[in-house]
């Protein structure tokens, strides 16, 4: 009842306002995971191996944080509405050429632009969305920001029944489920037509123009003031990207190259494991608004450790099938793993400094992607090379080993950092320029 209050409290524009951000956030995250239900497929008809195509996963993901500095920096200086615009036509265009790629080293160059689109969005879409939010609601839409990723996924999932089940030959390709990828653009027109700028944004830039300050003063006053800061949340980005990436993007490869599952079975144990996502990050995102934001993180991480048996396939319920066993694990595992994400957009955002907060929570967030973005193909490598075979791949250790190593090193920063929960945007920038007050940063 209070989360419904939250949401009805709400005015048209900051609706609009996060529901530019979700979709942005979700169609982004849709593009990106197509491919992970097409490995196989993909290899096979460029004539590469599988590894050689999770290379190009974990390209997308290093290249995402030049995207965070180029479409944050555009975010500083014009806002958020016009670089959220052009990064989600940019993304758009990049998919539907990837649906024409005549051979592999074509592909490799789109998946490399892709991911510097693909890294501009979530910084400018959580900033457009926690800026324009009342403080109270900042948690309960946190979770459900985040989540735009878990939804991305799911469509990606059932994309992929779609045209490999329904459409006829020769639509029944990749290719078809990359040109699909291309609709993202229609977002613009809903965010040119329904929405309005930050009012952080619009009340910083009149700040500016009163004290004579450009922006990039603002910006390198705020990083001089709180170095140590923007080093713990970067180890902490690292941390949580290793924990989605490592427990997400080989889940239908392992599924089809491991367990031989076809079609319907994969997208329907992905479905369960992202329903998981969706439900396990709201939660945990609206109970930090009174639990903090630390806490939830811990408490989901915690009971995420315990699931990975189970989850990984590593551990069957005694007298149950495994394709009863193992949604069961996946819905439970996700649903902590999103929990503890569902905490973070509305976490960085409130520990970031008012005048760099367009940038540096997706810059940070994606440098994280960049020193995490290896997990994927060492994964795939690990699996394929040292656990298993070419022919019979075991995903169950790798993916058991590396969840373990990411859960416990969220934990461990997660417990070492400190809180700014409920931290006022604009007056605490007013004060002192910065989003925090030295009692509550991180780090110093």
């Amino acid at each position: 009842m209070n989360a419904w209050r939250i949401f009805t409290s709400l005015n048209r524009s900051q609706r609009n306002a996060f529901l530019a951000s979700f979709l942005g956030w979700t169609l982004d995250a849709f593009d990106y995971f197509l491919l992970t239900f097409v490995v196989i497929q993909v290899s096979h008809d460029l004539g590469v191996s599988p590894p050689a195509i999770s290379f190009t996963l974990t390209l997308t993901l290093m290249l995402r944080p030049v995207g965070a500095l180029i479409f944050g920096l555009l975010a500083e200086r014009f806002g958020r509405r016009l670089p959220l615009m052009i990064d989600i036509v940019f993304y758009s265009f990049l998919e539907l050429l990837t649906a024409f790629s005549p051979s592999y080293t074509f592909f490799f160059i789109l998946r490399i632009l892709f991911g510097i689109a693909m890294g501009g969005e979530w910084g400018i879409g959580a900033s457009l969305a926690m800026e324009s939010l009342p403080k109270e609601a900042r948690g309960l839409f946190s979770g459900i920001l985040q989540q735009g990723y878990a939804v991305g996924y799911l469509l990606g999932a059932l994309v992929f029944a779609l045209v490999y089940n329904v459409f006829p030959a020769p639509f029944n390709t990749w290719r078809v489920m990359f040109a699909i990828g291309a609709l993202p653009a229609l977002v613009v027109v809903f965010i040119r037509l329904g929405v309005k700028e930050s009012p952080v944004w619009e009340h910083q830039q009149m700040v500016h123009r009163e004290r004579g300050v450009s922006v990039w003063q603002g910006m390198i006053t705020a990083v001089a003031r709180r170095p140590w800061l923007f080093l713990y949340l970067i180890i902490l980005m690292t941390a949580f990207n290793c924990l989605s990436h490592g427990t997400q993007d080989m889940y239908p490869t392992f599924l089809q190259g491991q367990w031989k599952y076809n079609v319907t079975q994969t997208t329907i144990l992905t479905a369960i494991a992202n329903c998981g996502a969706i439900i396990g990050g709201t939660l945990f995102g609206h109970y930090s608004q009174f639990w903090g934001r630390r806490r939830a993180i811990l408490v989901s991480c915690i009971i995420g450790v315990i699931m990975i048996p189970l989850w990984s396939g590593l551990l069957m319920i005694p007298g149950l099938n495994p394709l009863i066993s193992l949604p069961i694990g996946a819905f439970l595992l996700q649903f902590m793993v999103q929990g503890a994400w569902g905490v973070v957009p509305v976490h960085l955002n409130e520990l970031s400094p008012t005048d760099v907060r367009g940038t540096f929570p997706g810059f940070a967030y994606q440098l994280g992607n960049l020193f995490a973005s290896w997990i994927v193909f060492i994964e795939t490598l690990m699996a394929y090379d040292y656990f298993g075979t070419a022919k019979n791949p075991n995903f169950t250790m790798a993916l058991s080993i590396f969840s373990l190593g990411a859960f416990l090193a969220v934990i461990i920063l997660a417990a070492i950092g400190r809180e700014a929960h409920g931290v006022d945007f604009i007056e605490t920038g007013e004060r002192d320029g910065t989003q925090l007050s030295p009692e509550t940063a991180p780090g110093d």
